[in-house]
């Protein structure tokens, strides 16, 4: 639930600056810094306190859940970097979708098996879905205009 807020609170907070004609006066603008900002913020979670958690959502199916908890945090960050870049915005909004595919069912099996992140719970599977697709649908929005 964290990122969904830092989304909204960044999205409103770059939104607003653009409201007074500073530089950011255009919302798809607001939005790719939210997204940036977003991403940002949960790839440090895969090197903080809450590493643990997220290796643990990682589904026992997979081999070196440690290493695809780094990788995933590499890419989220080089993701977050690409859509700040106009050229690159394009393509790094269709790689952070995939990347958003690909992580899901890990938030499945963390639903499934209740991991703890932290101190909190994951958050429910249906909202998480839910997330999810607000998640793709503001990438996609920030890249692709």
């Amino acid at each position: 639930m964290a990122p969904f807020i830092v989304l909204i609170v960044g999205f409103l907070l770059f939104s607003v600056i653009g409201y007074f004609e500073l530089p950011l006066n255009e919302w798809q603008t607001s939005l790719r810094l939210a997204i940036a900002l977003m991403f940002l913020f949960t790839a440090m979670a895969h090197w903080g306190k809450r590493r643990p958690g997220l290796i643990k959502m990682v589904p026992s199916s997979l081999p070196y859940p440690n290493f695809i908890v780094t990788i995933t945090g590499i890419l989220e960050i080089i993701g977050a970097l690409g859509l700040l870049i106009s050229i690159t915005s394009k393509i790094a909004s269709i790689c952070l979708v995939i990347l958003l595919i690909v992580m899901f069912p890990a938030n499945i099996h963390a639903a499934k098996v209740s991991v703890r992140i932290g101190e909190r719970p994951v958050t429910p599977l249906f909202l998480r879905t839910i997330l999810q697709i607000i998640f793709v649908t503001a990438v996609i929005l920030a890249g692709w205009y």
